[in-house]
């Protein structure tokens, strides 16, 4: 058996035909057990990685491989069957409103499982407990915080013990106390379930307390650079460091390619 659960081989994807080229001949691998962390400025590709994991598109070139099969975004049957096996944390949580706390975590397990309620209803609460939140269980969703919604969506990320668990932006938009419990539970929850963690971020100092690897996206869709925290920590590469200490000169700037403002404004003769 590899050591590798996910492999990203060459890959190249771009959203339409033509268009802007979002992940540029990437390569990943993430490793059964372990915490990797992709870290990268916005619009880099993070995200659409994990949505190319998950089949919610194809490649336009190269491999996903999970568990050594080639993800195939046209195999309806496959993916289903492949999903059962990941867990998504959105970036907002994504719950449904129209249900209560302890349903929206319910909901995978009545979608994908045969289980009988007293089942499901131990599952869930224990499931929350995690998470540090069985006592709201009947709670509506529009009574909960952020911090609260963003951890009910964990435990319903975990409801059905995935093999790999993806975390989409987990820190955004979080207080300081709600996002350290969070980062905590990243690593507890890996570290209890054997899962592998896939932690999509551009928070550096939360993802690298608890990453075991790190991959650095560029604005060009490629690996800048990889390692462990410490390894990236002291890295010379200009971009790597402007990116970890949050320098706002350097290699990657603030402006999108344009023509010249004026050329735009049509002040130039």
């Amino acid at each position: 058996m590899s050591d590798n659960l996910i492999e990203i081989d060459h890959v190249t994807f771009a959203y339409e035909a033509g268009g802007r080229t979002i992940l540029n001949d990437v390569s990943l691998n993430f490793r059964r057990g372990k915490v990797t962390a992709i870290l990268g400025g916005s619009g880099c590709g993070k995200t659409t990685l994990l949505r190319l994991i998950g089949g919610m598109f194809s490649v336009l070139s190269g491999e996903i491989r999970f568990g050594g099969e080639v993800v195939n975004a046209q195999d309806q049957a496959q993916l289903y069957r492949l999903r059962r096996r990941m867990g998504l944390l959105f970036q907002f949580g994504a719950l449904f409103t129209d249900l209560d706390v302890f349903d929206n975590v319910a909901f995978p397990l009545r979608e994908h499982t045969d289980l009988p309620e007293d089942m499901i209803r131990d599952i869930v609460l224990m499931k929350l407990q995690a998470v540090g939140l069985r006592g709201a269980a009947r709670l509506k969703i529009n009574e909960i915080s952020g911090g609260m919604a963003r951890r009910i969506a964990l435990a319903r990320t975990v409801a059905l013990d995935p093999e790999v668990i993806m975390y989409d932006e987990p820190f955004t938009g979080l207080d300081p106390i709600s996002m350290g419990v969070t980062a905590n539970l990243v690593r507890q929850l890996n570290d209890a379930t054997g899962a592998t963690t896939l932690l999509v971020s551009h928070d550096v100092q939360e993802s690298f307390a608890i990453a075991d690897h790190v991959y650095l996206l560029s604005s060009q869709g490629r690996v800048v650079a990889s390692g462990t925290p410490a390894e990236l920590s002291s890295s010379d590469d200009p971009e790597v460091r402007q990116f970890i200490r949050g320098e706002p000169d350097g290699p990657v700037r603030f402006h999108y390619p344009a023509d010249p403002l004026a050329q735009d404004l049509g002040l130039t003769s």
